[in-house]
């Protein structure tokens, strides 16, 4: 099949020159408007961006700074002595990352502060660098406690993330010489990326492999379209071809998406942040040598995603074991990982998709994350942040300041800054409006500047007005994006569809009046010769929609999701009279309303009506009508921790009383490490708190992880304990376990080899005494009676299969 596509390109500001090979790359390219041609005034970007570049970006550099960041480029660099802090040899992208969202922040505002901070910070990395351009400062400080990371030399192993670190690099160095016009970080990009294209390649004596962890192939075509330098799109190229094809002999594996060649790619597969950086590479190596082969394989593997694996909240990944993706229709809520890197990967890679297509589908996705995937992973005070984004919480979810593997609060600040970015593209005669938020644009159309000007409240309001003013009278075409959801598509698949017919047109008006439109790929287009002072007008349909998942999205049965607007709505315990959500269902035809509250989570439009909530009474369970509100989903755990739920129930069928406390689900559990052997002494190892197992969810299956459990997490063939410590001295006399058996790319959960039960008696462990077996049974509970004892705590001592890990879904005590 052949795929007609343009060649895309991000805009470049005007300080970057292209030599005459990449300028004629770029005939036919739709061109993405850059960050600082766009000025946001809205009251839904405007402030959110304010407080990333006034608390999340100061925030995130002064983790840097306690966390040894910068330290350990200052070690690289000869300037102190020490130790090389942090646990990951990726550590040195985090403040690669927020350099680049403090780039993009200097462009939008200038800070002279802010400027000099990255100046400093720039000088630190440079000093880090090796004479031949290498920079990844765990390696140059010979870390040994992370070797196991990199190995004993440079490019040892593949999943080293050396690769990883340097396209971070490019990133930030392109970002920081079009917002500043410096060349201080770009110089050591370019050193680097001239070391990485001699190191790996085709030819006798270089390395012959894939980068491990992508985004060294977006960073290089982002070098590319700087500097022209031709070598650096062939080595983006280099990395794309090998993937799959193990030319070295190394291991291939879906979890960098290295299983097979892309060309032979039909289903997204492995670690889903990995997977966006890797296709929006490939994406842009597709487009910038008219390879339409590769956008093939690409569209292949968009249409697996978008119509099987993406999350009505636009987030991908539905484990946290590998950070990815399961099998086809897997989109559990509770357990949904939908990390926050993720989606803002998902809306490179669909910003790229759109540039080489023109096709508004891919901008729906897009619009789906932005609103709400991506920004529920930073706190409305932006010093907190989600790795992980579930879309339903027992109240187990916090956003937390900082973390060990603090990939996400980084990617946060760069891509909030960016947001302008996303606004509109242009094509010769082309002008498209991609995203509507009140703003002032300056656009270059066929070298006649047009000043764009809308005024609106979306996405609180679908009306939107712009205001066309061209340096003088010209003839174009102004693309205007219809998106889905104001029509009748919540996403461009079959795996979600709105439960009633919208049939309120959407309006477009020139000047007050009717015009002649033409509509294709999503877009309404005007044809016109615009004059300065020439008013459009667009009016979205925004009234309250329910949404249905497929019927094979098992988590989603017998539940409607609610969105207005671009906007998905969650119901949260904050808000509910009894501050549970799980026991309440909204039959589909009850009515929603919608209200602007001003003083409500910075303003948010608020959704109302009655819900019915279960009740138990005595033996029986009996409904009742009760209020309920419902809040933005990104807006979410700004008011503490609480029970959250995006997918309601629509009958009572699919809700749950409040369940009555059990022994189980009272006490507090726990890892129990084996003590550890220091000369003659054993000294007890701390014990880990852990969650899931008392929950009182129940299991449909040994592969149902919908809900929490425990999983021993890279632990294969060994002994590894689960404990309870009860809230006082408890009589108990049976245990019945679910225990955890399901399939994983990077390693299977498996029922145990076996197992044994003990009992707490003082500071000792005791095994319980009885005459039954210790079951190892699939898809049930393992019940276990023994002599009744007096105790505050019960453990289980698994022994795991060899070569597998294994874990407990649910474990109930009587």
């Amino acid at each position: 099949m052949k795929i007609r596509f343009y060649v895309s390109a991000l805009a470049l500001a005007s300080a970057v020159l292209l030599t005459a090979s990449a300028q004629k790359q770029q005939k036919q390219t739709i061109f993405q408007v850059p960050f600082n041609k766009v000025h946001f005034t809205d009251q839904f970007w405007s402030p959110r961006i304010e407080i990333n570049r006034t608390i999340s970006i100061p925030s995130a550099f002064n983790e840097c700074e306690k966390n040894g960041r910068f330290d350990n480029f200052a070690l690289a660099g000869g300037l102190i002595k020490g130790e090389h802090k942090g646990d990951f040899p990726f550590d040195d992208t985090d403040p690669y990352k927020i350099i680049e969202g403090a780039s993009y922040s200097l462009a939008a505002k200038y800070d002279k502060k802010l400027d000099q901070y990255l100046d400093s910070v720039i000088n630190l990395i440079a000093k880090a660098q090796e004479p031949d351009g290498y920079i990844t400062t765990c390696v140059t400080n010979k870390c040994a406690r992370l070797s196991g990371w990199w190995g004993k030399a440079r490019w040892e192993k593949i999943n080293s993330h050396e690769l990883y670190n340097s396209g971070h690099l490019y990133e930030a160095a392109v970002a920081h010489f079009q917002s500043t016009g410096k060349r201080t970080l770009l110089n050591v990009a370019i050193k680097n990326a001239d070391l990485v294209c001699k190191v790996f390649g085709p030819n006798a004596g270089q390395i012959h492999r894939p980068s491990g962890h992508p985004i060294v192939e977006m960073g290089l075509a982002k070098l590319y379209k700087v500097t022209g330098n031709a070598n650096y799109l062939a080595m983006a190229k280099y990395f794309v071809e090998e993937t799959g094809r193990g030319t070295d002999g190394h291991h291939l594996n879906e979890y960098s998406q290295d299983h097979i060649p892309i060309l032979k790619q039909d289903e997204i597969k492995g670690h889903a942040v990995r997977a966006g950086y890797l296709y929006s590479g490939v994406a842009d190596v597709a487009a910038l040598t008219n390879d339409a082969a590769y956008f093939e394989a690409l569209t292949r593997i968009w249409d697996n995603m978008a119509s099987k694996k993406l999350y009505i909240t636009g987030g991908i990944g539905s484990r946290a074991q590998g950070e990815g993706f399961g099998p086809n229709y897997e989109l559990h809520n509770q357990q949904a990982y939908c990390e926050t890197c993720a989606a803002i990967a998902n809306v490179y890679w669909n910003e790229r998709m759109f540039l080489a297509t023109g096709d508004a589908k891919y901008i729906d996705v897009l619009e789906r994350a932005l609103y709400n995937g991506v920004i529920s992973g930073v706190s409305l005070s932006g010093n907190k942040f989600f790795y992980d984004n579930p879309l339903e919480s027992s109240g187990q979810h916090e956003r937390q300041a900082w973390f060990g593997c603090a990939c996400c609060p980084g990617n946060i600040t760069r891509f909030v800054a960016s947001v302008p970015s996303y606004t509109y593209a242009v094509l010769g005669n082309d002008l498209f409006v991609n995203l509507y938020c009140q703003s002032t644009a300056n656009i270059a159309v066929q070298k006649n500047n047009v000043e764009l000007k809308q005024v609106s409240e979306y996405p609180w309001d679908g009306k939107v007005a712009i205001t066309v003013n061209p340096a003088k009278s010209i003839a174009f075409a102004l693309k205007l994006r219809i998106p889905g959801w104001a029509e009748n598509s919540p996403v461009p698949t079959d795996l979600y569809a709105f439960a009633d017919k919208l049939t309120t047109p959407v309006q477009v008006l020139v000047n007050g009046k009717a015009v002649a439109t033409t509509k294709d790929k999503g877009y309404i287009t005007i044809n016109r010769q615009w004059k300065k002072g020439d008013r459009v007008e667009l009016a979205l349909p925004m009234p309250v929609r329910r949404i249905q998942a497929n019927d094979k999205v098992a988590d989603d049965k017998g539940k409607m999701a609610i969105e207005r607007g671009p906007i998905m709505y969650c119901i949260e315990g904050a808000d509910q009279a009894d501050k549970h959500v799980f026991n309440k269902f909204i039959p589909e035809n009850a009515p929603i309303s919608f209200q602007f509250n001003k003083d409500l989570l910075n303003g948010v439009m608020v959704l109302s009506g009655t819900a019915r909530q279960l009740e138990n009474d005595g033996n029986s369970v009996v409904q009742k009508d009760v209020p309920f509100t419902a809040i933005p989903y990104s807006t979410w755990q700004n008011r503490g921790a609480n029970e959250m739920a995006v997918w309601i129930p629509v009958k009572a069928e699919a809700a749950r009383p409040t369940p009555e406390p059990t022994i189980a689900s009272k006490a507090q559990t726990m890892v129990i490490k084996a003590p550890i052997q220091t000369g003659a002494t054993l000294i007890a190892s701390p014990e880990e708190p852990t969650w899931g197992v008392n929950d009182q969810w129940e299991p449909q299956s040994s592969s149902d992880i919908s809900k929490p459990y425990h999983y021993w997490w890279m632990k294969r063939g060994t002994p590894e304990t689960l404990a309870y410590e009860f809230e006082k001295e408890e009589t108990v006399s049976n245990v019945q376990v679910y225990w955890l058996d399901i399939d994983q790319y990077d390693g299977n959960f498996r029922v145990p080899e076996s197992w044994k039960l003990y009992y707490k008696a003082g500071n000792d462990w005791k095994q319980v005494e009885t005459t039954e077996p210790y079951t190892t049974l699939k898809d049930c509970y393992n019940s276990l009676n023994f002599k009744p004892v007096k105790t505050t705590g019960l453990k289980i001592e698994a022994k795991l299969q060899k070569g597998e890990s294994g874990g407990v879904l649910e474990w109930k005590v009587k």
